[in-house]
């Protein structure tokens, strides 16, 4: 069966920036153990990462059964340096740093604006957003055509890597690993890419596309040709045009 169409990246991080609204306010409970005595500081700091964990999963549960997120989300809350030992704060403002989103390994930073001492500190914290994907079952050599039994059908992390993850296969089936694949790995757009349509050199049709009118004529093309790709071509004439691969003798230029 054919996962569902990917989701969109965008409705995904605003879903994130969402949870991060609700999850910043919990950072709060972990300060208590971090600035209490040494001796309570070990029971606290693993009540509070339970009691954060605890509601992070609920947040998501009802986000999901609300908005019909096609995620499943797992937050992995981190501890500070235990070295660290903050000064009492009677108002602490946490924050999402400049640059950093909850997606993947990230941080959440927690300043005290109410204290003797102002200090400001990181929390890292993993977001992960499992969804359908791709895995591949063996290697697939860098330039080789990818095929639907090259790969199955798997909850993969899509936040595991910045790469957008290939969830139909529609998308992969066909194209050209970028490099060199290994077993296991979920596929992402970052390692496919087109086949060659045609090399360096060869004569193409170019068609000449206008207003309620086509021409063709022949051409030489003067760089590898990628289908959807523009490529430069050399006319019988001596001129270059740039057009649009269409398929492995076929460019396409706009006139």
């Amino acid at each position: 069966m054919n996962p569902s169409p990917a989701p969109s990246r965008r409705v995904t991080r605003s879903h994130l920036h969402r949870l991060a609204a609700r999850v910043l306010p919990l950072a709060g409970l972990l300060l208590a153990a971090w600035s209490a005595p040494a001796g309570a500081q070990a029971n606290l700091d693993s009540e509070a990462t339970r009691l954060t964990q605890q509601w992070i999963d609920q947040e998501l549960s009802r986000s999901q059964s609300t908005q019909a997120m096609p995620l499943r989300m797992e937050v992995v809350v981190g501890a500070l340096d235990e070295r660290l030992r903050l000064a009492p704060c009677a108002k602490v403002e946490p924050y999402l740093p400049a640059g950093q989103r909850l997606w993947g390994r990230t941080r959440l930073g927690l300043r005290c604006t109410d204290g003797a001492v102002r200090w400001n500190v990181f929390l890292p914290v993993q977001v992960k957003a499992f969804g359908p994907g791709w895995v591949l079952k063996g290697n697939v050599a860098s330039g080789a055509v990818l095929n639907q039994g090259d790969a199955m059908e798997a909850e993969v992390d899509w936040a595991a890597e910045n790469a957008a993850v290939v969830a139909d296969p529609a998308q992969w089936v066909g194209q050209v690993a970028a490099r060199m694949l290994l077993p296991g790995q979920a596929l992402r757009q970052s390692m496919i890419k087109p086949p060659q349509a045609f090399a360096a050199g060869t004569q193409v049709r170019v068609v000449a596309q206008g207003p309620g009118f086509q021409v063709t004529a022949d051409g030489q093309a003067l760089g590898a040709g990628v289908v959807g790709q523009l490529v430069r071509v050399r006319m019988e004439n001596g001129r270059i045009m740039n057009g649009t691969v269409l398929d492995r003798n076929t460019v396409q230029v706009e006139i």
